[in-house]
């Protein structure tokens, strides 16, 4: 019986090891939602797209953005959350995901709880523009202003925990100042009201803020990156400008909901692996600011640990409170 026992046990193995594979091959049969929690026309939507583009001429099947904007992206997060794990709802995450690990404690899911990483897609250092007309020429310019009048200026943000807010609440820390925060549902509110000259200044990404610089209806007094970047070149650093060691970016990345079959995971990564490592999207990406990232998805885990960490230090640095 014992022999018969291990054939049986053994069939077993090659039956559920054939299917692993064929789980992948069959992936995906219909159409995929990615829930985007913020609003259309910022970088997360913008780039969101170019990914589900690729994977759908990649894989066959739609690839459907699905904005879900609202709560510093806990609106979307959670229904991916609760969503089946069966790799046909991804969520397109930002680092904003891994700031409201320590700046939001009621939340309905936890990060590395609830979800399985897939992979990164890009990253970009943000500018400080303010709106065209104001005095501050210069980012010392403006650290003066503001110190001259606390709280009688005011920054706008695409929400609480998102990067532009924590750009924000970074620069009030380091600088001494007093800026008041004013949160949107989106980026492309918040960028419309400092176009049109509502509000002072906001910290935005540089693929969507870059025409609005060089057409003049903005002016740009720093980036957050360690060094200049290419696309404006003429623009200081924070640290150059005044703000000695600041430094913040805007990253994005793909998660699906914990419990999604590893094969699925696997070969969304490698798609995603072959899309950000190609030399055209790496170029394209590039003149707009935006540097394409490439991971497995056990570095993507440690690199998502590895943020929550960090953010959790800015966030009692700052002293940013939920909103």
């Amino acid at each position: 019986m014992r022999p018969f026992r291990h054939r049986c046990l053994a069939a077993l193995w090659l039956v559920l090891a054939a299917s692993l594979p064929a789980a992948a091959q069959d992936y995906p049969n219909r159409a995929v939602r990615i829930i985007v929690p913020f609003a259309p026309g910022g970088s997360a939507d913008v780039f969101g797209r170019a990914v589900a583009q690729h994977l759908q001429q990649a894989l066959g099947q739609n690839f459907v953005i699905d904005n879900r904007p609202g709560g510093g992206s806990l609106i979307g997060t959670d229904a991916v959350a609760k969503a089946a794990p069966d790799g046909y709802t991804l969520l397109l995450m930002s680092n904003t995901h891994t700031v409201n690990e320590s700046l939001i404690a009621n939340k309905t899911y936890a990060l590395m709880r609830d979800f399985a990483p897939i992979a990164p897609i890009s990253y970009s250092d943000l500018v400080l523009v303010t709106k065209a007309d104001l005095p501050a020429r210069t980012l010392g310019d403006l650290i003066k202003a503001a110190k001259a009048r606390p709280g009688g200026m005011s920054y706008a943000s695409s929400g609480p925990g998102t990067p532009y807010h924590m750009a924000g609440e970074l620069f009030k820390a380091m600088a001494g100042i007093s800026i008041v925060h004013i949160p949107y549902r989106g980026s492309a509110g918040a960028r419309t009201d400092v176009l049109g000259g509502q509000l002072e200044m906001m910290f935005d990404a540089i693929p969507t803020m870059t025409e609005h610089i060089k057409s003049g209806k903005v002016r740009a007094l720093a980036t957050t990156g360690k060094t200049r970047t290419t696309v404006l070149p003429d623009v200081p650093t924070m640290n150059e400008a005044g703000v000695p060691g600041y430094e913040a970016t805007l990253w994005l990345g793909l998660l699906a909901p914990k419990g999604t079959p590893q094969p699925v995971i696997a070969r969304l990564n490698t798609e995603l692996a072959r899309f950000t490592s190609n030399p055209e999207t790496r170029r394209a990406w590039n003149a707009q600011g935006a540097v394409p990232m490439t991971m497995n998805v056990d570095e993507f885990t440690r690199y998502l640990e590895a943020d929550i960490v960090k953010w959790e230090k800015v966030v009692k640095f700052s002293g940013a409170k939920q909103e």
